[in-house]
């Protein structure tokens, strides 16, 4: 399972400048890749595993923007096709990840 935030944070100030990069940063600390500016993607074990980075990611949501979080299965992931410009690029999937208990 895949957990892709969405996000559209006002950047104007100081203030929301640093509330942006804060929640970019804790999302990178909680394992999210940048996919494009402002989608923020993960690889998940499970729909368990993946409702806990959801609710990290509800701990820290700043206090002004737009923010959505999607879950999309790997089968779904896989099927997507990416563009650059008008050429095809084949999807790449992260490397794969080992949790310790």
């Amino acid at each position: 399972m895949w957990v892709l935030v969405l996000f559209d944070l006002p950047t104007e100030t100081k203030k929301e400048k640093k509330a942006y990069t804060d929640f970019r940063k804790k999302l990178v600390n909680d394992g999210f890749t940048m996919f494009q500016f402002s989608i923020y993607l993960r690889h998940c074990p499970s729909r368990e595993n993946a409702d806990v980075h959801i609710k990290r990611v509800k701990s820290v949501l700043p206090e002004a923007g737009q923010i959505g979080v999607l879950c999309i299965t790997d089968k779904q992931f896989g099927q997507m096709e990416l563009f650059q410009g008008r050429k095809i690029k084949t999807a790449t999937t992260g490397g794969q990840q080992l949790e310790l208990f």
